[in-house]
């Protein structure tokens, strides 16, 4: 049994939210706090949805679950207001000044359609609680080996392209698995995806369990049902879900993923944490004998697989868009790397209120955006108008709108390098240094600070990861360590689903936006019709790529690169 496990057997995690309130009561630093719970209360800690903060010790990661990424704008301007209030730097850590780019009380959206927040001080942690309580917001089980955020189309309910809304089906799964301490304490983290989306921007593909759209007929009867995918997964030791032989019902979908949890639970590996997440038990058994170990565990029928009605990926819902009811649009804002102020989300709130119809909902998305529905064709351009959207408007560059990135090396433990700021910078310049075909309206850039794949950079047209690299110093003996990234190119999601390429490793951060225009230059010469970007990089030979990036790279050094 690893040290993690060990830990998580000391104290069933989810009594860690009673100790929380006691260790706020008190007003314990962390160095009390250890000394009364151990060392284990941190990894403890993450069940109740909060991270130590990397670097700045005495300080907390919040992290808010949103199912489906649903939100109504009273829940999102709870949340706003929590990070503008309590969200907030120390004068020792700089402040308000802190970042030359988000001041002060932002928060995040994530790729699994959660809100972050950072510095929170224990000591408020009950008062926030409260707060989301009253809305019916928590961040229980929002980290820790358990079920995480149940993922959904961030459309469901307002497009077209949907077979039958599941929203009510994720938020079943999600209050089923959601404080339930039979399944809190799984061998590692439990992703899960369901959605009714024949364009799966739900990522069933990797994740632990992905329910996608199907139809059936089952006595004559044509049923809307879901098809499985088990075992998905990105981090090191990347893996596609595989798809089972079963139709789950609806009404059978909590059943179905409870089955799954209990596999996973009795049969999943908990000697490595390393290597226990389930991907690796779906690759040991083989998804045939793993579908047979949930049949046995599973107390309703499950059929055989119908007709599956998935028919590719949308990756985002940027732009301004039809909803089913005529008159009406939701409207996709593009937030970079996904951070903004507090301030500015319950604004968004609020515009929802105001020009949205009863039925208005903010909605996170899994590429960090988000969405106002249910706005009259009409009132469209009075929210764009709004100071809030100033900076997140519908129609970016390519590079902006799809670009993604973790928390970096600002706050993360794990973090190798800066990624918030650097992608934002990037995204911008690359707007504008880089024509881009017509067509290709959107270039997916994701980068991560370390291996662990928040922003899940293998399925990425260009994908970062973050190392440090030794590089020559003119002059000096010693070579000096500057922060850089291996270079992925390649990866999609979808009916051609591909992770990238480690085309190059060990990039220096300055070498990259020039090895950028130097692919893109050859991009452009070479293209095939209609070819996007990541086909292009496929079709072409690594070693080619490499060479076009290499010879970028050699004129860095020259010093003839474009200032930054």
């Amino acid at each position: 049994m690893n040290t993690v496990e060990q830990w998580k057997q000391e104290q069933h995690p989810l009594d860690v939210i009673d100790d929380v309130y006691e260790y706020a009561e008190e007003g314990l630093s962390f160095d009390e706090i250890e000394d009364r719970a151990g060392e284990g209360v941190w990894e403890r800690m993450k069940w109740t949805g909060m991270y130590t903060h990397g670097r700045q010790r005495g300080y907390l990661m919040m992290r808010t679950k949103v199912p489906g990424g649903y939100l109504t704008p009273e829940q999102a301007e709870v949340i706003g207001e929590v990070a503008d209030e309590f969200a907030t730097a120390p004068e020792e850590h700089g402040g308000s000044e802190q970042n030359e780019l988000w001041g002060d009380a932002y928060l995040d959206i994530t790729t699994r359609q959660d809100v972050q927040m950072h510095w929170i001080e224990i000591e408020d942690v009950p008062e926030i609680w409260e707060r989301y309580d009253e809305v019916g917001l928590t961040t229980v089980q929002g980290c820790g080996d358990g079920a995480r955020n149940v993922l959904g189309c961030p459309a469901a309910g307002l497009d077209d392209h949907e077979c039958f809304d599941a929203q009510p089906v994720v938020d079943a799964v999600s209050e089923y698995f959601t404080g339930n301490r039979e399944y809190a304490n799984l061998p590692r983290k439990f992703k899960m995806t369901i959605t009714g989306c024949r364009q799966d921007c739900a990522q069933s593909q990797i994740n632990d369990v992905g329910l996608v759209p199907a139809r059936k007929e089952i006595d004559g009867e044509p049923h809307y049902g879901f098809h499985a995918r088990v075992g998905g997964g990105l981090s090191d030791g990347p893996r596609m879900a595989s798809t089972l032989n079963v139709f789950v019902r609806p009404e059978d979908a909590v059943e179905f993923c409870r089955a799954v949890a209990q596999t996973f639970k009795e049969l999943g590996d908990r000697h490595n944490h390393g290597v226990c997440r389930m991907r690796y038990l779906v690759e040991q058994m083989g998804p045939e004998n793993f579908e047979a170990a949930i049949r046995d565990r599973c107390s309703v029928d499950l059929r055989s697989r119908g007709r599956d009605l998935t028919e590719g990926y949308t990756g985002d819902h940027v732009g301004v868009h039809d909803q089913r009811e005529p008159g009406l649009k939701y409207v996709g804002f593009n937030v970079i790397t996904g951070r903004m102020g507090g301030d500015e989300f319950v604004e968004a709130a609020r515009a929802a209120r105001e020009y949205g119809t009863e039925e208005a909902s903010i909605r996170l998305a899994t590429d960090q955006n988000f969405l106002i529905s249910h706005v009259p064709e009409e009132r469209v351009s009075d929210l764009l108008a709004e100071p809030f959207a100033a900076d997140y408007q519908p129609d970016p560059g390519p590079f902006s709108r799809g670009a993604v990135g973790c928390t970096g090396s600002e706050f993360c433990n794990y973090g190798i390098i800066e990624t918030k700021n650097r992608v934002k910078h990037w995204a911008r310049e690359l707007d504008e240094r880089i024509e881009t075909p017509d067509d290709l309206e959107v270039v997916r850039m994701h980068m991560s600070g370390c291996s662990a794949s928040c922003a899940q950079p293998q399925i990425a047209d260009i994908g970062f990861r973050g190392e440090t690299v030794k590089v020559e110093t003119e002059g000096n003996a010693d070579d000096a360590i500057v922060e850089g990234m291996d270079f992925g190119l390649g990866g999609s999601l979808g009916t051609d689903n591909e992770f990238l390429d480690w085309v190059e490793t060990a990039v220096p951060a300055e070498s990259v936006i020039p090895a950028l225009e130097q692919l893109f230059a050859s991009y452009a010469d070479e293209r095939h019709e209609d070819e996007r970007f990541y086909e292009w990089t496929r079709r072409v030979d690594n070693g080619r790529l490499r060479t076009i990036m290499q010879g970028a790279e050699a004129n860095v050094a020259g010093g003839v690169a474009a200032d930054d």
